[in-house]
């Protein structure tokens, strides 16, 4: 039940009618609303500069590569024709550029070959969604059939014997 004070002014003027509780919780709410929506608005805005500089960025690093890639391709042009100044013939010049590309790209191949062979599998995660299903099954409060592990000193641990596998 809410009370009011009912106060006199001598002044003449009509008492100050205090809002009610309903009124004040309304007006809260309607002012979290409105700065829930300006919060995202600014997260949008700063968001989307952030994006927009990164796209440029990106587009530039692109550019630079294929600038890259034809700057390549013209100096494997000169080291065949510094080859053929040598007294080379020219298909020669251009047949050991041509090797020593393909090495190049064997190299590469080799070094990205063996990095994609260390990358390990999810262990953890294999072994967690194999769990899932037995951890989706809902049991009655108390009848647990596994108990819950506790961290203690840093480690993982069960309460009985069994060991605990993350």
């Amino acid at each position: 039940m809410a009370h009011s004070v009912s106060s006199t002014r001598t002044d003449g003027a009509s008492p100050a009618v205090e809002p009610s509780i309903g009124t004040l919780v309304q007006s809260a709410m309607a002012d979290v609303s409105t700065l829930v929506r300006n919060e995202i608005e600014l997260a949008k805005a700063e968001i989307g500069a952030s994006a927009k500089k990164g796209g440029i960025g990106a587009a530039a690093f692109a550019a630079a590569g294929v600038f890259a890639a034809f700057a390549g391709i013209f100096f494997f042009i000169a080291l065949a024709e510094f080859l053929t100044w040598l007294g080379l013939a020219r298909w020669i010049s251009y047949l050991i550029v041509f090797v020593l590309l393909l090495a190049l790209a064997g190299v590469a191949a080799l070094v990205g070959r063996k990095m994609i062979k260390k990358i390990e599998k999810p262990e953890r995660t294999m072994e967690s969604l194999r769990e899932l299903p037995e951890v989706m099954h809902r049991e009655a409060p108390g009848a647990r059939h596994r108990e819950v592990p506790v961290v203690s000193g840093g480690k993982v641990e069960l309460r009985t014997n069994e060991p605990y596998r993350v």
